[in-house]
Formats: C-alpha cells, sequence, structure tokens
C-alpha cells in the first residue's frame, strides 16, 4: 500500500486516478479532511476499487494517522494535503498556517516514528515524498531565468510563506534524522476536477454562464502551466527514482502570460460551443483590482528531473487545455456538484 494525503483534492485526486488504473499498482490509503476543495465526486469511479481505502480525516490527527501507518504498513506516503489558494490566504491565513505547516510536522512526526519501527529492508525502501509550489522561490523579472532548485527562498503570500515553512521542516527531518524524503516544486497546474475558483476552470465556467472573465491587474502576470495529468507522471517518476533528500521543480515549459490563458480559452469555446449571439467569449472579459502582493512571473526550469530520471511533460499548452476545455464540457454533473452554495459565497466575496 501507499499512503496519500489530500488524494480528494485536485492534484491528489488525479494522482489517486492516475495510479489506480494501472491494475499492477498496490493499492491505495486516502487520507483527506474534505475540506471545501475536496471533493469525493472526483473518485465515484473508484467505488467498486477494493484497492482504494478513503479515510475521512485530518494529517493533523496524530492518533489516527499512526493508526493507519500502523494498520496498513504502506511502503510511501505522497503528501499533496495543503491549503492552496494564494486569495484564500491572504483572507484568513490561520488556516493555512494550521494545515500546511502544523499538520506536516505532524505527518513528519508520525512518519519518522512509523518508519523507525520497520524491519531493516522496508526501512530501506520507505518513502516521504512532499509536494509543494514554485511559489516558494516568489517572483521573477521578465529577464530573470526560471527557477531551478537552488534559487533562495522568498515567499511573498501566506500560502507561499507556509508552503516554504512545510518544505524546511522536510528537508530537516532529512538532515537531521536521517528520514527518507524526496520533494518535488511544480508550477501551476491544470485540468480535469480542478475547483473553479483557480483561473482556468472559472473563466471556462463564467464563460458558460454569461458571467464576466474577471482578470486581475493588467493580466500580465506570467506562469508556468503544467498539466495535472504530466505531474502525476513526474511524481511516479520522482517516487520510483528520486534520490534521497533531493528536491525536483516540475514544470511545464509552457510559461503563459494570464491574459493569453484567458483569449485562449475564449478562442477554444468560440469554436466548440459558440455564443448564441454570435460573439465571441472575449467580450466577456472584465479587469478587476490587482490583489496584495501578486508576483508578477513565476517559472520553472525543469531540466533537473529531465536529466536525471528521463522525465519531460507529454502535453502542450496548446494540448492540454484544448483536453481541460472539453472536460469541462462533458462533465456538467460534476460541475454542478461544485458549484453550488459555499462556492458562490466565495465567489461573490472575492470578485463583488
Amino acid at each position: 500500500m501507499i499512503l496519500v494525503t489530500g488524494g480528494a483534492g485536485f492534484i491528489g485526486g488525479n494522482f489517486v486516478l492516475d495510479w489506480l488504473k494501472v491494475p499492477e499498482n498496490e493499492g491505495i490509503i486516502n487520507l483527506d479532511k474534505l475540506t471545501y476543495a475536496g471533493n469525493l465526486a472526483t473518485l465515484d469511479s473508484l467505488k467498486k476499487d477494493q484497492r482504494h481505502i478513503f479515510i475521512h480525516g485530518d494529517i493533523g490527527n496524530q492518533a489516527l494517522v499512526t493508526k493507519l501507518l500502523n494498520d496498513y504498513q504502506p511502503r510511501a506516503i505522497i503528501n499533496f494535503a495543503a491549503e492552496s489558494h494564494v486569495d484564500r490566504s491572504i483572507h484568513g491565513p490561520a488556516e493555512f498556517v494550521n494545515t500546511n505547516i502544523v499538520g506536516t510536522f505532524n505527518l513528519l512526526e508520525c512518519a519518522r516514528k512509523y518508519w523507525n519501527s520497520l524491519q531493516e529492508k522496508a526501512k530501506v525502501n520507505f518513502r516521504f515524498h512532499h509536494i509543494s509550489t514554485d511559489e516558494v522561490y516568489g517572483s521573477l523579472s521578465a529577464t530573470d531565468p526560471a527557477f531551478t532548485e537552488t534559487n533562495p527562498y522568498e515567499p511573498n503570500s501566506p500560502y507561499s510563506a507556509s508552503k516554504a515553512a512545510s518544505d524546511h521542516l522536510v528537508r530537516a527531518w532529512f538532515h537531521t534524522y536521517g528520514f527518507p524524503v524526496v520533494r518535488t516544486n511544480c508550477s501551476n497546474n491544470y485540468g480535469p476536477y480542478h475547483f473553479p475558483e483557480k483561473l482556468i476552470p472559472l473563466v471556462i465556467l463564467n464563460a458558460l454562464n454569461d458571467k464576466l472573465l474577471p482578470i486581475y491587474g493588467d493580466g500580465q502576470q506570467i506562469r508556468d502551466w503544467l498539466y495535472v495529468g504530466d505531474h502525476c507522471s513526474a511524481i511516479r517518476e520522482v517516487l520510483t527514482k528520486g534520490k534521497l533528500g533531493e528536491t525536483y521543480n516540475i514544470g511545464g515549459w509552457n510559461e503563459q502570460a494570464n491574459i493569453d490563458v484567458v483569449k485562449t480559452i475564449c478562442r477554444i469555446l468560440d469554436k466548440l460551443k459558440p455564443r448564441a449571439d454570435g460573439q465571441s467569449y472575449d467580450q466577456q472579459i472584465t479587469f478587476v483590482k490587482d490583489r496584495p502582493g501578486h508576483d508578477r512571473r513565476y517559472a520553472i526550469d525543469a531540466s533537473k528531473v529531465e536529466r536525471e530520471l528521463g522525465w519531460r511533460p507529454a502535453e502542450t499548452f496548446d494540448s492540454g487545455i484544448r483536453k481541460t476545455v472539453q472536460w469541462y464540457l462533458d462533465n456538467p454533473v460534476w460541475i454542478e456538484g461544485v458549484v453550488s452554495g459555499s462556492y458562490r459565497d466565495w465567489l461573490q466575496k472575492q470578485y463583488n
């Protein structure tokens, strides 16, 4: 077995689905707190798969985590569990500190005690894979080279600061205790099952529902976009072949300005599902006040993981975004289940 935390969220859910597509892969214990972004509907296809064991719980619950480790004896832990939305961290940073820092500490301590109890062969084979973000490196100018694994940490939001702290804890547990960790820092993910408060799913759904497409500031903030299926394949490679104690940056080699991402989505929707009035969806674009401390550019240099582990993304931004838009058009039931209730309250609060 492997233990996956946060496996009902966007990236974690996609990883669980991707992993269990392969019949030969071992089972997954999926521990998720089911906060606003955790969605069991993402995992509906696994209801009859006995290799998937879902546990509703918090990584901060040491008694629960300890029991799961002792009962299931996983050979690896992959930690996706995190609060991850920058805007939410600005409005309420305490939850980000609690989950991303304290929660990671609790998980590390439980895992270290479990690892110390293992027989030598199992101990040698055990891995703790911590999933993090490129936002810990701060912001780049238009001419700066892309982030490498040796860039200093310069987080600029409560979210990125909390993830930076969790990264430091994971590093310290390796150097202090010899605990077998690997870390990956990924760029902006997109793809199926993405909670629609993030840019790409928000724009798709607002466009289809004849709502404004809100763009922060001038829309020239640049991000490196990574298709979530590519991210899942990278995680598998790092888990299998990554060197203990190392960090690997996972990126899509696809830098795009936010305004260009939105206009690309509009062009795809114009072809796949034209507006009734014949106008382009880009007529719905509106610019809103920029958020505080908005980083201008992120870019990932993913050459280390390619050089050392042989991984490179399969999707271009063009192919990945087309797959993503089509998925949202094809899955109205999942979308309807997400966009009700508290989600609408959040959008009203965030964008007036």
